[in-house]
């Protein structure tokens, strides 16, 4: 596409969650509009990251972990995560638990979920073309600036400067799970121990916040977890094993 032709848009970064999150819109829009719409996308990051974290002794998630706030006095969104972390509980045989580690924690699910959330909402704004990147995970819909598919580089799970996939489309959200930069953080529900055998997960599909679920779900069972992606009709995977070998279903959406 000419240079003439791409469309400037807005790009803009900010460090929530303990993570960076990047917006790219990609809409002909005025000015003005794009920064507010950026403006709503990052105050709702931050609100969901108030509400949910679970480093931050006065959240709502911590609380109510704690007894302090009732079921029937939860908000509407720590509901919706409660509930939707039992449907996700019971779809994965329970190896996407909430409570592996012997409280409440929905990160897991929470970060795709509120990347979601915020493309949804920029759809429903007139905002078309964008990206939404919560440190790794990712929605895309639309063109990027240059009029093309946008491109989600996958990180390779031993070089943080280096891809080892580029997958391209304009809709999909891309959910990664790894032990490259926490180490083994998650756990596998049945043995209460740290889940090996897979050095990262990356689940394809249409909800940021269940492929994020089913990244991390994957990555709790191990090797187990490769047989798992493949018999899932609707999404599609890539893997990387402790010893360094590579498994991705046909259908992906790889680029080069």
């Amino acid at each position: 596409m000419p240079a003439a032709m791409i469309r400037p848009g807005l790009c803009r970064v900010e460090q929530i969650m303990g993570t960076a999150i990047t917006l790219d819109l990609a809409d002909d829009l005025p000015p003005a509009r794009l920064h507010e719409l950026a403006d709503e996308v990052f105050a709702w990051m931050r609100e969901v990251d108030a509400r949910f974290s679970t480093y931050k002794e006065d959240s709502e998630v911590c609380r109510f972990d704690r007894g302090e706030v009732l079921l029937s006095e939860a908000s509407t969104d720590l509901r919706f995560v409660l509930e939707a972390c039992a449907d996700l509980w019971g779809a994965t045989d329970g190896f996407f638990d909430a409570y592996a580690t012997g409280r409440l924690d929905p990160s897991g699910f929470v970060k795709g979920w509120a990347a979601q959330v915020a493309s949804d909402r920029l759809l429903a704004a007139g905002a078309a073309n964008h990206c939404v990147n919560a440190g790794g995970d990712v929605r895309v819909r639309g063109f990027s600036p240059a009029g093309e598919p946008w491109r989600i580089g996958i990180r390779h799970p031993w070089d943080a400067m280096a891809t080892c996939l580029v997958l391209a489309g304009t809709d999909l959200a891309v959910a990664t799970s790894g032990v490259y930069e926490r180490g083994r953080h998650v756990l596998d529900p049945r043995r209460g121990a740290p889940a090996g055998g897979l050095r990262s997960v990356t689940v394809v599909g249409s909800d940021l916040g269940v492929a994020d679920a089913y990244a991390t779900a994957a990555l709790a069972m191990g090797a187990g977890g490769i047989g798992w992606l493949d018999r899932l009709g609707d999404h599609t995977h890539a893997v990387v094993t402790d010893d360094a070998r590579q498994f991705h279903s046909t259908a992906l959406p790889l680029t080069v």
